[in-house]
């Protein structure tokens, strides 16, 4: 295996634990990948309490098929079992816990988006586990010997957890679950690397404890930056707007790139693509362009890439996508159903509901599950992407 770890620092902010010189218990991380007769099992776990991913997500996902290429085993984690609880990391309240139906079809939603990202193909490279697998076994007996390995104290340590308890908000007693239950799942694949982002080093550790209490060597921690969002003020989030979707059309993500603050530029070529820091286009104007065009060939390949740059230039900012007026729908409230039909995206309001009720249909990237859903007023789907399976898209405006 190769020697040359730029790929495995590459836009990392800390591995732990670090080697502290002779200290034969605290070896590098560099040292077990060159030592290791085996190929390392490197674990990503994503809870799927979300349809989408967008590209702040998609960073821990890259530095796993870095991982893959270097010849090692990506074991990519998806709770299923964890995300009925919802990781409180960060978290001023309590978590609506989801139900089965919406983590199974979170969760096909992102492998359909990691695809892209990760070699699905190559034998040995990839295991795709759900942990329910091993989760919904656990009896009550091996739960209470989760919960001796950890006090109180030092639960409530825990971001997230001592901001709710200065503040009085309750804490539930099945969140103090969700870290053991997330350090559990490393012992279950015996993974030797966990990567996660800045945020995830407690629950990282709690992973290593365990290995340790269960015997096992216990796994390095790999920390990768939050990214900041393309306002360049506050991390990348939905919720926020200042994301970029991996499920969006291409001229949406190169547009949204096209905005991102020089400040941010070199970050977000660090983090999110494989180029050369050292050879990027000088002028920064020149530079998010390039950027934006990288982003949309991964993702979409070099003619869509090429396409998006020149609807850019052409036609504006949403120059790629067709446009639908709202005008003339008849009359609202309208059913989604009846919108699709009316677009032309479906045949007809039957096909748009069959096509909403198999997870076809998105608005701005986001899946749309209720085949009655409505609307009642034009106002508010002005400016939004309608999206029927991969490749239809129209832009509903006035």
């Amino acid at each position: 295996m190769t020697q040359n770890f730029s790929w495995l620092h590459r836009g990392v902010a800390e591995i732990f634990p670090q080697s502290h010189g002779g200290d034969k218990d605290t070896e590098s991380l560099e040292n077990r990948l060159l030592n290791s007769e085996r190929p390392l099992r490197i674990k990503l776990g994503i809870d799927p309490t979300g349809a989408d991913i967008h590209l702040g997500h998609s960073i821990p996902v890259r530095k796993l098929r870095a991982f893959q290429d270097a010849g090692h085993t990506a074991v990519l984690i998806i709770g299923d079992f964890t995300a009925r609880i919802g990781d409180p990391t960060g978290k001023s309240e309590v978590r609506r816990q989801l139900t089965e139906a919406d983590v199974a079809q979170n969760a096909q939603t992102y492998l359909d988006q990691v695809r892209p990202i990760l070699d699905f193909d190559s034998p040995g490279r990839l295991e795709v586990r759900y942990n329910s697998e091993w989760l919904s076994r656990l009896d009550l007996g091996k739960t209470l010997e989760l919960l001796s390995t950890m006090t109180v104290g030092q639960m409530l340590a825990k971001e997230g957890f001592a901001e709710r308890y200065k503040q009085e908000n309750p804490i539930f007693l099945h969140e103090f679950l969700y870290p053991l239950m997330q350090g559990y799942d490393s012992v279950a694949v015996e993974a030797d690397v966990e990567l996660g982002g800045t945020d995830q080093k407690f629950n990282i550790a709690v992973g290593r404890d365990l290995q340790r209490h269960f015997g096992l060597k216990p796994q390095f921690g790999l920390l990768l930056p939050i990214l900041i969002g393309t306002d360049g003020v506050q991390k990348m989030s939905k919720s926020l707007g200042n994301y970029v979707g991996l499920g969006e059309h291409p001229s949406q993500k190169y547009q949204k790139l096209q905005g991102v603050p020089d400040n941010l530029l070199s970050q977000y070529f660090e983090l999110l693509t494989d180029l050369p820091l050292d050879s990027l286009p000088e002028k920064p104007r020149d530079r998010q362009e390039f950027l934006a065009w990288e982003i949309v060939r991964q993702y979409h390949g070099e003619q869509a890439a090429n396409e998006a740059k020149e609807a850019a230039k052409s036609g504006g900012k949403e120059g790629a996508l067709p446009e639908f007026s709202l005008a003339a729908i008849p009359q609202f409230p309208a059913k989604l159903a009846f919108i699709l039909g009316a677009t032309g995206l479906c045949k007809s309001t039957a096909e748009g509901k069959r096509k909403i009720q198999e997870g076809g249909v998105r608005i701005d990237g986001d899946k749309i599950t209720d085949a009655d859903l409505s609307f009642s007023q034009p106002d508010d789907l002005y400016g939004n992407v309608l999206q029927v399976g991969k490749k239809n898209f129209v832009r509903l405006v006035k």
